[in-house]
């Protein structure tokens, strides 16, 4: 917040390498500034809890206060980290994960809060193609509603339901992405599939497919093997896949850009008022955006099941009993967990990436022994690692508070006491 008052916010080596200007350039806070700022505010504001806590009278050890960043409990969330990778339980993939365009980074599932609010429902028409001339329209169209009408440049297929007699027709043939204009009049055409996850009841049945920015769609791309298009930058703003009209425009002003153009473009059926499911950010509040990105993930359906099982067969006992209910809902059809954060403040991902390979890297638990696998791998003794930029997400190591408060890994195996 301070930063944003001064009118400057962070900016990777990258964005002040290549800022338009002295003036963007002194906009854009490096990481070192940015972590020296953070901490300097810690030491200035970071006793007020504790200091609450004793002025209410609070008979803690005070002596044994810990913080989440001491080096003694970066030590054990590093070696948990390492510990979870070699048992295969940690991984890096290209998956969809919540977006917040408000504080750029990736958010978990518990950080995602859904309220009930009034939209619309945008009805229009996808043309058919002609199928002597490519990227030509027919005069038939197949009607499509969706509420998010700015995600209609990442389509890659509509789908139907393969029992709706209406479409049966259609299955097979190709429509035109609405003001996708690809040169020579032509418009980017996409396939009308089938599949029965498609509800013929609501809407008009014809379900448009944006794998990039939509949950199910995406799971739907996976199973047709669509593309994956996305078509927002990490703010929420339109990126060049949109077309120069739209490219740089907000997520909910190209939304009313778009609309007003295929209406003027003669695309467009009607909109109607319609209640919605929507996913905001636990911490600022703004829309969440679904977003296809290369994460780092721990596995979590093996350990879920661990403790299903525990209160299960009663090795753990949970007071009042109707909160097994609440229990079981939690580990039950759970995703694993999204654990890396495009933030600056917290623990930095214990893994160095080779050179400037993006897909070779090493997990270790300090530079030093980075370089010792690295060398072990085979490559040469000057390699050249960098570490990954992104943090864990602060329950990561807030998960290990229990027994790195103790004395883990530093004391593991001394003697009973120890022993986890």
């Amino acid at each position: 917040k301070a930063l944003m008052v001064e009118g400057k916010r962070r900016g990777t080596e990258e964005e002040i390498a290549n800022a338009s200007s002295e003036e963007e350039r002194e906009k854009l806070v490096p990481r070192e500034e940015f972590l020296e700022r953070v901490w300097q505010y810690k030491e200035e504001q970071g006793g007020a809890i504790t200091s609450q806590l004793r002025s209410l009278g609070a008979s803690a050890d005070w002596t044994r206060e810990r913080f989440t960043m001491d080096p003694a409990l970066s030590v054990g969330v590093s070696e948990a980290f390492v510990r979870l990778h070699e048992k295969g339980l940690v991984y890096r993939g290209t998956y969809m994960v919540n977006w917040s365009p408000g504080l750029m980074t990736a958010v978990s599932d518990l950080e995602v809060e859904y309220s009930e609010e009034e939209g619309k429902l945008y009805y229009f028409k996808y043309v058919v193609e002609d199928e002597e001339e490519e990227g030509k329209a027919t005069e038939e169209f197949l009607a499509v509603a969706t509420t998010r009408p700015e995600t209609i440049f990442g389509d890659t297929a509509v789908c139907v339901n393969p029992e709706d007699e209406r479409y049966g027709h259609l299955i097979g043939k190709r429509v035109l992405v609405p003001m996708s204009d690809i040169g020579d009049g032509k418009a980017r055409s996409i396939p009308i599939i089938a599949d029965e996850y498609v509800d013929m009841e609501f809407g008009t049945g014809a379900l448009k497919i944006t794998p990039g920015h939509d949950p199910n769609d995406y799971e739907l791309g996976k199973k047709y093997d669509l593309e994956i298009m996305n078509v927002m930058n990490k703010d929420a703003t339109m990126n060049e896949k949109c077309g120069e009209p739209y490219v740089g425009l907000d997520r909910f002003e190209a939304r009313e850009k778009l609309w007003s153009d295929m209406e003027e473009a003669g695309l467009v059926i009607k909109a109607e008022p319609h209640m919605q499911r929507v996913p905001r950010s636990q911490r600022g509040g703004e829309i969440i955006e679904p977003l296809v990105s290369k994460q780092w993930f721990v596995k979590t359906e093996g350990m879920g099941a661990k403790a299903l099982a525990a209160v299960k067969d009663g090795d753990i006992t949970i007071v009042p009993s109707r909160f097994e209910k609440v229990w079981y809902g939690w580990l039950t059809d759970i995703r694993d967990w999204c654990i890396s954060r495009q933030l600056w403040w917290g623990h930095r991902i214990p893994v160095w990436y080779v050179d400037e390979s993006e897909e070779e890297y090493i997990v270790a638990r300090n530079a030093e022994e980075a370089k010792e696998k690295a060398i072990e791998a085979g490559h040469s003794a000057d390699i050249v690692l960098r570490q990954e930029d992104d943090v864990l997400d602060t329950w990561f190591s807030s998960g290990l508070w229990p027994f790195a408060t103790v004395g883990w890994p530093q004391d593991e195996g001394k003697d009973a006491s120890t022993d986890l």
